[in-house]
This record gives C-alpha cells, structure tokens and sequence, in this order.
C-alpha cells in the first residue's frame, strides 16, 4: 500500500484513483449534513462493542472521547473535510483515528458503509420528519383559527372557475385543514417504517461478531430491527415513501398558492395579503406581487422531480447495495428542506391574510348561486328535479337578460316561471338562506363549521 491510495480502503490497490474520479465519486460535499447523525449512531455501535467484549472498556472511553472532540470540531467549522476521503463516514473516520490512534481503527468492526449510511439517513430522516410535522401542526392551527374568523363570511364556491354556489370561507379554508390533515397523517404513519434499524447488516450479509443488535437499537431509540440484511442495507422505500408524501404536501400547498395568488389579485380583490410576504416591480411602481405563494408553486416541481429521481435511482439495481445509491441524498434532503420552509413560511402567513368581505359577498350575488337552491325548492313544492331544473335555468336566463340576480327578482316575475313558487323563497335563495340550509356534517353552515373546527382542534390536539 503506497501514501498514494487511501489509507481506509487502498490495501487492494496498486495505485493511485484518477484525480477526476476522486472528485467524481465523492459525496462529502453533500453527504457531510449526516455527519452528528454518523457519530451518534457510532457512539450507539462503539457503546454494544464494548458490551460484546469486542472492544475493551478503555479503547470504548478514547473512542468516545474523540468522538466527541469531532463533533465540536464539526459544530465550530474547524473540522478540515477531504474529498480524498471521499465520504462524510471515512473523514469521520481518519480524524478519530487521529485523535485516538489505536482504538479509532477499531471502530468499524462489524460494520459496513453499506449499513452505516442506511442507519444515518433513517436518523436523519426521522429527526426531521418530526421538525415538519411540527410545521404541518402550527399551519393546521393556523387554519383553524382563521376558519373560525371568517365563518360567516360569504363567498363564491367555485367549479370549472365558474361561480358555482355560495359557501363560507371559513368552510373553503377547512378543505384545505382536511388536506394538510391527511398529509400529518400519513408522515405519522410512515415513522414506523422509517425508525426501523439496519445497522448490523454490515455490507449485505451481516457479521460474524457477536453482535447485539437489540443493544444498538435501544442506543438509538430505534422501535424495530431490520429482518433481512440484503434488504436492509439497500433498502430506501423509507426515503421514496417520504418523498411521495412531501410530493403530495407540496401539490396541495400549491393548490392553496394558486387560489391566494388569484384572490389576491385586481380581478378577484378576494384576500389583502400583507407588504412583508410581498415584493414590488422594479418598473411598475404599483405593483405588489404575491411573491410567496408563487414561490411555494414554483418549487413543487422540484419536489415531484426528486420523488421521480428516487423512484428512477432504485428502479434498475440488483440486490445489495451500489453505487447508485450514493445519489438518494441530495434529492432526499433537498425535499425535507423544502418542504420545511414552504410550510414554515405559510404558516406564518395565514394568520395576516385579511379577507375583503363586501367584495367575496358581491361576487357570490353575481353567479346566480343560489340557482340550485331555487330547484331544491321546486322539488320540495312537488316538481320532478329535471322540471326544477328547467324552469331555475330559463330564469337564470331572464336575469342574465334584465341584469339582475334570483334574489331580486319580485315575486310575480318568479310565479311567471312557476305558480307554485310563494313568498318563502326568499329565505331561500338568499345567500345567508343558501349556506344557513347546509346544516349538515361536511356542510357549509356557520353551525356545522364550528362544529368542524371543534373537533379538527380535538383530532391535531
């Protein structure tokens, strides 16, 4: 072995690797963000080597020691990282050895890279998971708290973009408390498959030490051990399944942009969204564009593509590990980063959006909204729903023609679309009288709306 190969894996080569392909190969640019998570889940490892009688009780104490001194030198900045050694694991690696001679060369034993990383992205992940899931609960109280605000605030409900019937916006803003409900759902449901530990699979078929993995696993607060070791040290569905679900909270964040971008804007004049979530042209001195919630629309496409990138990384390899697979890390942490600024910063946005009222409540008069409700009572006076259906489509038509809504209609232009039609229809087909008879659970209903707020608050408690 010549001081021209690396030191931690070069006694099989005769000669130096091509400067290009050291730089190539490397991923310590990028794979070094795992590095607190590399030395807590070697602390874990050196910790049961120990108890194994693999290492003594002294060579445990220099490596935990130096351990140590590494994190702090990583923390502070002064930690020196080598391309030459290719990964954040084997920088780790040589600068304990280092600092503790002997003892840091013994680290590895029973392990692999192939394992070792494995277990550094489930710590990772894990850990970051919870720190977007506390974003998603922040946005879901958020939501809840400005449903509540505008309960009896009246709006257009839309299909197709065309004013469709009137609903509350408060009970438009729980349709989106629903999705991102689902989607804290789901990242819960998905921890149990990410705190699975695959540390003790070594390269792909385990060890011959007398290992505990147990021991391991309880160390890192692990709930399960991985069952096979071919599987566990090439395994990364955890990461795709994450990268699914912040593909999905990333679509319904920018379902949310796009409606706050169009309400926000001249045509609409729906929402005022505050100066500090909005920037200026430099040319056109009126303009305040919603500079936020395009952003969050902008970077869900970036979020799509590493969920594709990962799913098209795994699609080809055979079993166990390979090379391949040092590119799930960018994808992957570039995802969870994110993901947690666009939920961090909507969070912190929703509590300012103010809503125009009189513009939403004038908007809803003009879509000849309550047209379904005006046919809900023909039927109810004995009329076939198709009949109904008919005589509220000609009378849309004469309003359309006179300028005027259904709910300024008199009574007698409405007898001359049906003779059934009496004075009570009016409470009808009013907007307060459209959402007031939505009285049911899912329904838009002032009532029914604080009744879903109560119990969303209970279900995120």
């Amino acid at each position: 072995m010549t001081s021209k190969t690396n030191h931690l894996w070069g006694g099989r080569f005769n000669e130096p690797t091509d400067e290009f392909v050291k730089i190539f190969g490397a991923s310590v640019a990028f794979d070094k963000t795992l590095a607190l998570y590399d030395i807590e889940g070697s602390i874990a490892h050196a910790t049961m080597l120990m108890e194994a009688k693999v290492l003594t009780s002294d060579e445990l104490k220099k490596i935990l020691k130096g351990l140590e001194q590494v994190k702090q030198e990583i923390i502070s900045g002064e930690f020196t990282w080598s391309v030459d050694l290719e990964d954040v694991h084997m920088n780790i690696e040589s600068r304990l050895t280092e600092i503790c001679g002997e003892p840091g060369k013994k680290l590895h034993t029973g392990r692999s890279r192939n394992d070792q990383v494995a277990t550094d992205i489930r710590l990772y992940l894990r850990d970051n998971v919870q720190r977007i899931q506390n974003e998603l609960q922040k946005l879901l109280h958020a939501l809840l708290d400005l449903a509540e605000q505008e309960n009896e605030t009246i709006m257009p409900g839309f299909t197709h973009l065309q004013a469709a019937q009137p609903i509350s916006f408060g009970h438009h803003l729980l349709a989106y408390f629903e999705m991102f409900k689902r989607d804290k759902e789901r990242l819960e449901d998905s921890f149990k498959r990410i705190n699975t530990m695959p540390l003790g699979s070594a390269a792909l078929a385990g060890t011959s030490y007398p290992i505990n993995r147990e021991r391991t696993a309880e160390l890192l607060g692990f709930e399960r051990i991985s069952l096979n070791s071919l599987d566990a040290v090439s395994d990364r569905d955890f990461a795709i399944e994450f990268a699914s679900n912040a593909s999905l909270i990333m679509m319904h964040l920018s379902r949310f942009s796009e409606e706050l971008i169009l309400w926000s804007s001249a045509q609409f004049e729906f929402i005022a969204l505050p100066d500090s979530f909005c920037t200026g042209s430099s040319i056109m001195p009126q303009k305040k564009n919603p500079d936020v919630p395009e952003l969050v629309r902008g970077k869900t496409g970036r979020v799509n593509g590493n969920l594709i990138a990962l799913l098209t990384l795994m699609k080809g390899q055979p079993l166990a590990y390979n090379k391949d697979n040092q590119e799930d890390k960018e994808p992957l942490f570039d995802s969870v980063e994110t993901i947690y600024s666009c939920l961090h910063v909507f969070s912190e946005m929703m509590p300012t959006i103010k809503a125009n009222k009189d513009n939403m409540y004038q908007s809803a008069i003009k879509g000849y909204t309550t047209a379904t409700d005006l046919a809900d009572y023909l039927v109810k006076k004995g009329l076939a729903f198709r009949d109904a259906h008919d005589v509220v489509g000609k009378a849309v038509a004469f309003g359309i023609k006179e300028n005027k809504d259904l709910s300024e209609f008199t009574l007698n232009e409405l007898k001359e679309f049906d003779t059934s039609i009496e004075n009570d229809v009016f409470e009808v087909i009013s907007l307060e009288g459209s959402i007031q008879s939505r009285n049911h659970i899912g329904g838009t209903s002032p009532e029914q709306i604080l009744i879903a707020i109560k119990a969303g608050r209970k279900a995120i408690k």
